[in-house]
């Protein structure tokens, strides 16, 4: 059982890019199910899921919040509203549901990095033909975040996002901070000889390189950031429209583990 704390808002970046990568997932499903699995202590964030795919989406999306702790389940029961917001008792194995798109964030960081495998595996065994999960990690606040898109055949993609103002404070180091809050499969290889060190590493002197970019604002700064990196040879995925949400997107093989 994960702590379990949240707040509001805390995964508004990982909502704003389902809606654009998993959007047409759900709008060409028969079923437009979601399982926001291990939602934790309060489930505001799996409710502000529910409201931004039924508004940006289509209205009928189910939303279905799954936890471990019959607890927690119990006390989330008043925040349900059926049938497009339930909540139910439930681990990897999606209580026996068939989502077109899972999201499970801040879950996998309490376990150990070779449990991973199997907890993907075990979530991608459950979803619908054509579904997608999204496993990931951030901040308290949900200024750092990033996580991988996972199919049934297995992960497709990472993505960091940031709040880019806060990339630009002095304190922070800049866009290596997003290494505290890397995926549980990539944040033990940030290392020399991995593939995500070396992205970091790439992504920290593309920022240094972009510092006079810095008095147009941490926007242009950052649009720079990326666009050398791809230009420096990285299969940075999207357009400068996603870029500019703070986003960065690259393909699994770019930073999958040198034993994988």
């Amino acid at each position: 059982m994960t702590r379990g704390t949240t707040t509001a808002n805390r995964l508004r970046r990982a909502d704003r890019w389902i809606v654009h990568r998993c959007g047409p997932a759900l709008s060409a499903a028969a079923d437009p199910l979601v399982v926001d699995l291990g939602f934790g202590a309060s489930p505001v964030t799996t409710v502000e899921l529910a409201d931004r795919l039924r508004a940006a989406v289509r209205p009928d999306v189910r939303v279905i919040g799954l936890d471990i702790d019959p607890l927690r389940v119990a006390e989330a029961q008043p925040a349900a509203a059926p049938p497009a917001l339930a909540f139910a008792s439930g681990g990897f194995e999606l209580a026996g549901l068939r989502p077109v798109l899972v999201r499970a964030f801040n879950v996998l960081r309490q376990y150990a990095e070779e449990e991973v495998t199997q907890a993907w595996a075990t979530i991608r065994a459950a979803l619908a033909p054509d579904g997608l999960a999204v496993e990931g990690t951030c901040d308290e606040l949900g200024r750092i975040a990033t996580w991988v898109l996972l199919d049934r055949s297995g992960p497709r993609s990472l993505t960091l996002a940031a709040r880019l103002a806060s990339l630009a404070e002095p304190d922070t180091g800049g866009p290596a901070v997003l290494a505290q809050r890397l995926p549980k499969a990539l944040i033990h290889r940030n290392v020399p000889g991995e593939r995500v060190h070396a992205l970091l590493q790439a992504l920290d002197r593309s920022w240094q390189a972009a510092a006079g970019y810095a008095p147009y604002g941490p926007r242009q700064r950052w649009l720079r950031t990326v666009a050398a990196l791809r230009d420096g040879g990285w299969p940075v995925l999207d357009r400068p429209a996603r870029w500019r949400q703070g986003e960065l997107t690259v393909p699994w093989p770019a930073v999958a583990p040198a034993t994988d």
